[in-house]
């Protein structure tokens, strides 16, 4: 399977996340400049996405999952809509019209947790 190439946009959105673990106290300051480093250096989305690997998601209360999900270890998450790929997803060959904005979309795995997001697809 070909690697995804590393977009402006996911480096942002890596960065901030890695700053927001930073402010919640799960990474020290040389921890986090490790990990910005090593973003801004991958070429490969799959490469920067092992910087947040082992981080937890924002929001997560503990052992349980997410505040507020109900959502368990291990359990499948559910669709959701985006407006880029997340580093590390995979697109697939479907697409459709989203029926409230009438756009096409694809659908992309996040092969982390298997789940699935519509994305707007520009090529149709």
């Amino acid at each position: 399977m070909p690697r995804s190439l590393l977009g402006d946009a996911d480096r942002e959105r890596l960065t901030g996340l890695l700053r927001e673990h930073y402010a919640q106290g799960r990474l020290g300051l040389d921890e986090l400049r490790r990990r910005v480093g090593v973003v801004l250096a991958a070429e490969y989305a799959d490469e920067a996405a092992a910087t947040v690997a082992d981080l937890p998601p924002l929001g997560d209360t503990g052992p349980g999952g997410a505040a507020g999900s109900g959502m368990r270890i291990g359990q499948r998450r559910r669709h959701a809509q985006a407006a880029t790929p997340g580093p590390g997803w995979t697109p697939t060959p479907e697409r459709f019209r989203d029926p409230s904005t009438k756009k096409i979309m694809r659908v992309w795995i996040d092969p982390a947790d298997r789940s699935r997001h519509y994305i707007p697809d520009d090529t149709g």
